[in-house]
């Protein structure tokens, strides 16, 4: 498999970029559900938080990683059977996950710095706190993460029912071409 998309294809490196963000934002959201409900005597009552907002950190900049790629590096063309209008949710969707995304790590960096405290990411360095002390700062900040997060979790599940009725129901190659497998037929050529 090649690194770099071609015409017909997505290569290596963006099959691995989807794929981690997917896993990753899977786990923050299950992880942060779970600490959600921890109380102070918990043992994971600090752990919790501290792999979250690592992990969240990490997240921010595999995005801008992967923002950047897809920039320098064009997407494959779409598939020739497909319709005006799934094109055009198709891109609706990934644009709406992508702005989501950041806005919900930047509403966690806002949840996370309020009183002033930096974030410790994984114990090698500090995210200082550029913003704090703003009226309900974690408050409103911490409603816009719950439910931007599950907005996200909504349309990732549409998402993934889009590729897998493009698999099942129009069999064509769009979910193969992320799986990174070959196509089918030449109908990509």
């Amino acid at each position: 498999m090649q690194i770099k998309n071609t015409s017909h294809s997505y290569g290596s490196v963006a099959i691995a970029m989807h794929w981690l963000v997917a896993l990753t934002v899977i786990g923050l959201a299950i992880l942060g559900l779970w600490m959600t409900d921890l109380t102070y005597y918990s043992p994971y009552y600090r752990s919790a938080p501290f792999w979250h907002k690592s992990i969240g950190i990490s997240l921010a900049v595999l995005l801008v990683l992967r923002m950047v790629w897809r920039w320098a590096n064009p997407k494959p063309a779409h598939l020739p059977d497909h319709k005006a209008w799934e094109v055009r949710l198709a891109t609706l969707v990934h644009r709406l996950l992508y702005l989501l995304l950041i806005v919900i790590v930047l509403s966690g960096y806002l949840i996370s710095t309020a009183t002033g405290q930096g974030i410790d990411v994984f114990g090698w360095f500090t995210l200082p706190a550029l913003v704090s002390g703003l009226p309900e700062q974690a408050d409103r900040a911490g409603l816009v993460h719950y439910w931007l997060a599950i907005t996200v979790l909504v349309l990732a599940g549409l998402h993934a029912l889009g590729a897998l009725k493009h698999h099942f129901i129009d069999r064509d190659n769009t979910l193969r071409r992320m799986l990174g497998l070959r196509s089918h037929s030449s109908e990509e050529h």
